[in-house]
């Protein structure tokens, strides 16, 4: 597949709970197209802003490796039915100069996706492993993850980490100030060409966003290795001009 000329694709990657839906709506209310996607969940009272072809589409290519959000495989090998479904599936952005997607499996579905869209603008989030893993836990013992939430903090981020450093991806950090967030999704989206904030659309983000998954600003303790992670992570992420 061939992107269309004048067609720019935004990809959002980062792991579950770690900001991605923040910043998806974040952009979408800078100008961002985002198509049909999820305007309420249970555990994101705005929205995941997930679409549902894309969510299945990933999740068939994690079960095609023998994985699944929770158990991401180590290889991701691809079949032609996937690709049809794919291609399809952007071809109905096909009208769009610029449009975006979102869900924290890309962060292991990556090499798929830009297979189709080379020329895929990236942006990123991350968020304190002890965060991440209390809003997941959270959740219930029904909806806990088959692999412990901080060694699935880690698979994502190093991962993530790996995107970073070979494409040059802005990172964005889910533990900073609102207005430090603000100004930084503020700076992504002037890079991105968006066309800023619309004075009709509100402010996606509210911190009671993190309140509801019962953040209340502590940052647990996590191993050291967590922490290397957590830093790199941290000095990847864009620095803003006080």
């Amino acid at each position: 597949m061939t992107e269309p000329k004048g067609h720019t694709a935004i990809c959002i990657l980062g792991m579950h709970r770690s900001g991605t839906s923040c910043l998806a709506g974040s952009l979408e209310a800078r100008g961002l197209f985002l198509g049909e996607v999820n305007k309420f969940a249970t555990f994101n009272r705005r929205g995941n802003k997930e679409n549902s072809t894309c969510m299945q589409i990933n999740n068939d290519l994690l079960a095609l490796n023998g994985g699944a959000w929770d158990k991401p495989p180590e290889q991701m090998l691809w079949n032609a039915d996937l690709r049809k479904r794919r291609d399809a599936h952007i071809a109905g952005f096909a009208a769009c100069g610029r449009w975006g997607f979102k869900d924290p499996r890309t962060v292991f579905t990556f090499p798929f996706w830009r297979e189709a869209l080379p020329e895929m603008r990236l942006v990123g989030t991350f968020r304190h492993p002890h965060a991440v893993a209390r809003s997941l836990l959270r959740r219930g013992p029904k909806l806990a993850p088959a692999t412990p939430p901080l060694d699935l903090w880690r698979r994502y981020n190093l991962r993530l980490l790996d995107i970073v450093e070979r494409h040059g991806v802005p990172l964005l950090c889910f533990d900073w100030p609102p207005a430090t967030y603000a100004r930084a999704v503020d700076a992504i989206a002037a890079d991105l060409g968006l066309d800023g904030h619309s004075g009709d659309a509100p402010e996606f983000y509210d911190h009671s966003l993190r309140q509801s998954d019962q953040d209340d600003g502590t940052l647990g303790e996590v191993s050291p290795e967590d922490t290397r992670i957590y830093e790199w992570l941290m000095t990847h992420a864009i620095h803003l001009v006080a």
